[in-house]
């Protein structure tokens, strides 16, 4: 140990410049070293959160303290804890442990029934239970004035806690062809569905959590290099374009295939594994989210886990018989949750052809 070594000389020889400058200079990087290895297990360390299963504790049916309601912060629930506090009472150990989510929703597609399903099985839209609705809320069903106005509702009700992403039905052209400006003209007006047009322009292509997992409707990008800042600088009040950035944002799909093809939809492209990963590692993100597709069971996990679509529009246009699906966030690493649902019997049904990939 050369610093002891040099210590010992300093003691023994207390005027050798010679030892004392070696002694410090020693002292230095042992010093750097240990600052060093202080930063590496920092970063590698895994969060407690980590380790915990929450979901498998069980309250015992003797406690008889306060508990959260569908595992939300409630203000009667504070009341009942200050309370139970005063009486010197212990927290039960799942409620002490519980944490927040954040729930991402992926396609609705003006299927009305279905959203309130949503709401009903996760509960409703607060500043403790928050909500990402990834795009697509119009078009194809019947019900997507009802939808996007619930949507609009919400944000407005907890702008900081409910979020909505543009999807590519979140445009003038497709709103033409497949449905929802026709429907705005016969429940509303021409001037509603102008205004719906100018709103959809303001709506966030994509939307970054913790720094970790990227969200946004369709996919990533025709060209390597795209970084978030690349993301941020895009103007966004407009019509999309049809190439770019914006428009891969609204319109990609990945595939299992490395590199990357003509996309199936005629517009933006397909993109592989090899793409995720590399766009993944420049943005130092850990996956993206998506949703744009339809899925048998609601979501797919693709590209080694680093590529999420969800979609939430179960049977889809009253045909696919495919489930819907949401995802929760939650944890240090954010690790994706998902939960499956089923179609609500509704009447009228919705009205829409299934077999176009838009």
């Amino acid at each position: 140990r050369p610093l002891g070594t040099f210590l010992s000389v300093v003691k023994v020889r207390p005027n050798d410049k010679d030892a004392k400058l070696k002694y410090q200079e020693c002292h230095k990087i042992v010093k750097q070293k240990a600052f060093e290895r202080a930063i590496a297990s920092d970063e590698h360390k895994r969060s407690v959160v980590d380790s915990l299963d929450i979901e498998s504790m069980t309250i015992e049916d003797e406690y008889s303290g306060p508990k959260l309601d569908g595992g939300k912060v409630t203000l009667a629930f504070m009341k009942e804890l200050m309370q139970w506090y005063k009486e010197q009472k212990k927290l039960h150990r799942k409620c002490a442990y519980q944490t927040e989510k954040v729930t991402v929703c992926g396609d609705t597609h003006g299927q009305y029934y279905d959203l309130l399903n949503i709401f009903e099985l996760n509960g409703l839209p607060s500043e403790s239970n928050p909500y990402i609705f990834n795009g697509d809320f119009v078009d194809r069903g019947s019900f997507s004035v009802e939808v996007i106005l619930t949507l609009f509702g919400f944000k407005l009700l907890y702008p900081d806690h409910f979020h909505l992403l543009r999807g590519n039905h979140e445009t003038d052209n497709m709103n033409q062809i497949y449905g929802f400006e026709g429907e705005v003209k016969a429940k509303y007006t021409a001037q509603m569905f102008a205004l719906f047009s100018e709103v959809f322009e303001w709506l966030p292509l994509a939307q970054c959590i913790n720094g970790k997992v990227l969200i946004m409707h369709g996919g990533l990008f025709s060209e390597d290099g795209v970084t978030l800042d690349d993301i941020r600088k895009i103007e966004r009040n407009r019509q999309p374009p049809d190439s770019g950035p914006m428009c891969d944002l609204l319109w990609s799909d990945p595939q299992p295939q490395n590199g990357r093809s003509v996309s199936k939809r005629g517009v933006s492209c397909q993109f592989g594994p090899d793409v995720t990963k590399s766009f993944l590692e420049r943005n130092r993100l850990d996956y993206i989210i998506r949703s744009h597709e339809v899925k048998p069971e609601g979501y797919e996990v693709a590209h080694d886990g680093k590529c999420v679509t969800v979609f939430s529009a179960p049977n889809y246009c009253d045909q696919m018989g495919n489930k819907g699906s949401y995802i929760h966030l939650r944890g240090s690493d954010l690790r994706p949750d998902f939960h499956q649902f089923t179609a609500v019997v509704r009447t009228p049904p919705n009205l829409c052809p299934a077999n176009s990939l838009w």
